[in-house]
């Protein structure tokens, strides 16, 4: 008879690296940060010092509020300890670029505390699939000693790890069959960061097809059911805007399309190679006396209306690379749709993700985090899922340790070579 597992293994299995990982992320408080910090130190001030009908309107500083109202609601939450650590940090108007020793020690400390949620998730996950011990911490210390997490959110500085550990923690739900805590979590993740909807379609074909099942009378009852747990989390994050007035500024901003295709600092994706195919055209029809327009060296500044037009090819939209992405996702659904299995939860939404990093409009390097994480739930299940997860991890950490160097040195040469060695 099988011994039942012993939960302290499964504690200590997740736990000493989460440790390791803390005194990691204590080292690297004084390392370099990007503007970034900034970003997240001016949202900390907004929120505190102005009432919530002007979150999304204000423009004291060009890093403006971006993300969903969830994500404001923490900063807010966030600024109540801020502003007794050091007031300074939390004025509107004195504290722009503020950096004080104080300030990045706050700022730090919240990132590493927030991946609490992060480690959780791992646990969880791990606790309820059938792994061996050592499976279980070899799989705790990916998720967890990731060293594209480590790049972005504890030297560029962000909050990856806890939004991850959301959509980890929701990915368990459903492995577990409890879909409608699922799909709950998905929803409040979505009002955290709105770049996450890339794995929407998933959810809903594998809900559909998953949850609302058992007969006509049952499976409407719980796509009903379903859809008002969504609704009640949409509207307990843009109703309070909605009252003021200030939807259509929250939508503006979340969803500036005005950027570019690409961002300043490249992620290497298709569109990279379409565009400096444009420019490698642009330049070659100029000196065979065609009047073409000059193509210029950068194509976007990461700022909204700060982008080129192509010279050559026909323009990219939004709506283009919509279609493209959803093009790109259309076999996993049709997967979900047709053998909608909980086991392979994670396998699909890495797709996703995968096909929106390449495809998607203005793509982050950090959005490599989205596929390369879920993966790692499944990169001991054979030897080709552990090669795959191992290229595509080397690849995720090439591609934003190159991007956050030219980020830091800006070298245009240097992201151009580092497209063609990511995708090649």
């Amino acid at each position: 008879m099988t011994k039942p597992p012993n939960n302290c293994h499964y504690t200590g299995g997740v736990w000493w690296p989460a440790l390791v990982a803390a005194a990691v992320k204590l080292l690297l408080i004084p390392a370099y940060h990007s503007t970034d910090f900034e970003v997240h130190r001016h949202w900390l001030a907004l929120t505190h010092s102005l009432p919530l009908s002007r979150w999304y309107s204000d423009s004291t500083s060009q890093w403006t509020l971006d993300y969903p109202p969830f994500f404001a609601y923490f900063e807010k939450f966030l600024s109540i300890f801020a502003a007794r650590v050091d007031p300074l940090m939390t004025d509107l108007y004195r504290g722009l670029d503020y950096a004080s020793s104080r300030a990045i020690l706050f700022q730090r400390l919240s990132v590493a505390l927030s991946d609490v949620l992060l480690v959780y998730s791992a646990y969880r996950l791990t606790k309820k699939r059938n792994f061996r011990d050592l499976e279980r911490l070899l799989i705790c210390a990916l998720v967890i000693w990731a060293p594209g997490l480590f790049l972005v959110d504890h030297m560029h500085f962000q909050y990856n790890g806890f939004l991850l550990g959301m959509l980890l923690l929701s990915i368990s739900f459903l492995e577990e069959g409890r879909d409608l805590m699922g799909g709950f979590i998905f929803a409040v993740l979505l009002c955290f960061k709105h770049l996450f909807a890339v794995a929407a379609p998933v959810y809903f074909v594998y809900l559909f097809r998953h949850y609302c099942r058992g007969g006509f009378l049952k499976g409407f009852a719980r796509l009903v059911l379903m859809g008002c747990v969504v609704l009640a989390v949409f509207a307990a994050a843009y109703l309070p805007f909605w009252h003021y007035g200030q939807i259509r500024e929250v939508l503006q901003r979340m969803f500036p399309f005005g950027r570019g295709l690409c961002h300043a600092y490249w992620a290497p994706n298709f569109w990279v190679f379409y565009i400096m195919l444009d420019k490698v055209l642009g330049f070659l029809l100029m000196r065979l006396g065609f009047n073409v327009q000059a193509p210029k060296a950068s194509f976007t500044g990461g700022l909204v209306g700060d982008s080129s037009p192509f010279s050559v090819l026909p323009t990219i939209t939004p709506f283009i690379t919509f279609i493209t992405v959803l093009l790109a996702v259309s076999p996993c659904l049709i997967k979900a749709w047709r053998n909608p299995q909980p086991r392979m939860v994670s396998r699909w939404v890495s797709y996703a993700y995968t096909c929106g990093f390449l495809f998607g409009w203005h793509v982050h390097e950090k959005a490599s985090l989205h596929f390369v994480i879920p993966l790692a739930l499944t990169s001991l299940k054979s030897v080709e899922d552990a090669k795959h997860y191992f290229f595509l991890s080397i690849v995720q950490y090439l591609a934003t340790r190159c991007s956050l160097f030219c980020l830091k040195h800006k070298n245009i040469l240097l992201k151009s070579c580092c497209c063609f060695y990511m995708l090649f």
